[in-house]
């Protein structure tokens, strides 16, 4: 997604293995579980760049802020400040629909990871479903927020997790739009928030904090955001790397204002590991 207008796919002759031996690890600190590592990549010959798309997808009259796959891999959502979404044919290339209906600039766009279904989020305070399950879709508008919803992110079931400039992240679930089920009140306008298959979600934030929570809005924990570690200005995203290889150096990235990509080694307990610990202490 870019600001010229169009969004790029693109094919990167790497592994997701060799991708990871290009992040730097850190170590860890109370809050978080973090292992040791001091891998820094400061070559350049180390980076892998990617000159030419395979396909450029146009139709939007202004900037294009994100893009996701659809389910199946032959469909790909862009969202743009020009109010729509566009829905594409990855192999013509060509636009299929475009999604209208939002009042304000979108502001992110994410796809279900197994059906069917997008959400589009906007500045006009709302964010969107999108159900393409049957021939003709059909869509939900989600209200709660009170201002400029910055991202909306689907779990691995059937929830949806959004997050706004005023300061609050929403868990909602998809067969009862009218509330949410847990609303998280924070301290800094969050930007955009990842949800992982463990459904921990990671929340970045305008003032370098990114936290991590449970879906009952429980704090897990908080990433290290000192000189040496952290950001040094805002973080902007969050993204989990959701896979099941033992030997993977980073499996949470975040990007900030201070033109830097971090890798994270977060270990997250499951829910068994919770209860043992619970019973422990008691």
């Amino acid at each position: 997604a870019s600001g010229d207008q169009s969004a790029h796919i693109w094919r990167a002759a790497t592994s997701a293995a060799a991708a990871l031996d290009l992040v730097k690890g850190h170590s860890s600190e109370d809050e978080v579980d973090l292992s040791e590592k001091e891998d820094d990549i400061d070559s350049a010959s180390n980076v892998l760049v990617m000159k030419s798309p395979l396909t450029e997808l146009t139709g939007h009259s202004s900037v294009v802020i994100a893009a996701d796959w659809l389910s199946g891999g032959d469909q790909v959502i862009t969202a743009s400040w020009d109010r729509t979404a566009n829905v594409y044919d990855v192999e013509k290339g060509e636009l299929v629909i475009q999604l209208v209906g939002h009042d304000q600039e979108l502001t992110h766009t994410s796809a279900h990871p197994t059906q069917r279904l997008v959400v589009t989020s906007s500045k006009d305070t709302t964010f969107r479903l999108w159900d393409f399950r049957e021939p003709i879709h059909s869509v939900s508008v989600f209200q709660g927020h009170t201002e400029a919803v910055t991202s909306a992110a689907f779990t691995p079931g059937d929830k949806v997790v959004s997050g706004s400039d005023d300061r609050t992240v929403k868990i909602w679930d998809l067969k009862n739009m009218r509330s949410p089920l847990t609303t998280i009140r924070l301290d800094s306008p969050v930007n955009r928030l990842a949800v992982s298959n463990q459904n921990v979600i990671a929340i970045p934030h305008d003032n370098r904090q990114v936290r991590l929570y449970d879906m009952s809005g429980v704090r897990l924990a908080r990433l290290p955001r000192n000189s040496r570690q952290g950001h040094r200005r805002m973080v902007c995203a969050a993204a989990w790397l959701d896979t099941d290889q033992a030997n993977v150096k980073a499996n949470l990235f975040t990007c900030g204002f201070d033109r830097n990509t971090l890798g994270w080694n977060v270990g997250v307990p499951s829910k068994e590991e919770c209860k043992a610990s619970l019973l422990k202490a008691n």
